[in-house]
């Protein structure tokens, strides 16, 4: 294990409703115990969640947790985003996590905006340094990439308009990770790239997540859980050990934290951060 202590940050999607924000409420306050660096919020398409995802991050701020906010550009004008970054920098979030986002269904135009790195740099022309922005990155490459050197520049473009960290899509392949790291050190990118991590509770789930996100289930992993068959407490206990040994490997050889994808659940990577000893 490393001696520095690891970057730790949990992502959190906006409930729709007051029960579903009582609950995170909990889960919050539960994960807050592991020390956290942030909390982050997604944005829905062409910013569909635009006043839960302020609101959920307004209310982990107001229990002294930093929160940063998604912001997806696509779909979206410069007059949108610029008023969404004013409204940010109004109640003090100093923290946002930039993507380029997916078009809202029934939507054909992209907006003003194409890709992440053009949101990176608007962001950096319109607030400077206000804003400590994360962006994302594909060990496994973009599902929409023309090819894996392509994903590398698009992820190097997005770095030099300004991105400070980066944090990757979950992958249960750790090689292609460090390989990931690898090509992009030799492109001249320094940045933390922070690997992100799903936590197995439910294969039917994973399997629909993976499939709309380019993530690779491998094959052993996919057939281990399916002859678990409807067995939950099986495919959690599998999953427990099969995410746990993953992070131990980042955390071992070099990764400098880690995003847990928590689905608004904390009971999972409570216990894999208890068995990481951390």
């Amino acid at each position: 294990m490393p001696t520095n202590k690891p970057i730790l940050s949990f992502e959190f999607f906006p409930p729709k409703t007051p029960e579903g924000m009582e609950k995170l409420r909990a889960t919050q306050q539960q994960l807050a115990q592991l020390n956290p660096e942030f909390f982050s919020v997604t944005f829905g398409a062409g910013g569909s969640t635009r006043d839960r995802t302020l609101e959920t991050v307004l209310e982990i701020q107001s229990s002294g947790y930093n929160a940063a906010p998604h912001l997806s550009c696509i779909g979206s004008t410069k007059e949108n985003i610029r008023a969404i970054l004013g409204e940010y920098k109004n109640h003090g979030i100093r923290h946002i996590v930039a993507l380029r986002g997916d078009l809202p269904s029934g939507t054909a135009c992209a907006g003003e905006f194409r890709y992440a790195n053009e949101l990176v740099e608007f962001i950096r022309d319109e607030t400077g340094n206000w804003f400590n922005i994360e962006v994302a990155a594909y060990p496994e490459i973009h599902p929409q990439a023309v090819s894996a050197q392509a994903d590398l520049l698009n992820f190097k473009r997005k770095v030099e308009a300004g991105a400070d960290a980066a944090i990757t899509q979950y992958f249960f392949n750790a090689d292609a990770y460090f390989n990931f790291v690898d090509d992009a050190r030799a492109q001249g990118i320094t940045i933390p790239i922070v690997p992100g991590i799903m936590p197995i509770s439910n294969f039917t789930q994973l399997a629909r997540f993976s499939e709309a996100c380019g993530a690779e289930i491998p094959r052993w992993l996919r057939l281990k859980m399916q002859g678990y068959g409807d067995d939950v407490n099986s495919i959690r206990s599998f999953g427990l050990d099969v995410v746990t040994e993953l992070c131990a490997k980042l955390l071992r050889h070099g990764a400098p934290g880690l995003h847990f994808y928590t689905l608004n659940q904390a009971g999972l990577v409570t216990t894999i951060w208890q068995r990481l000893g951390l």
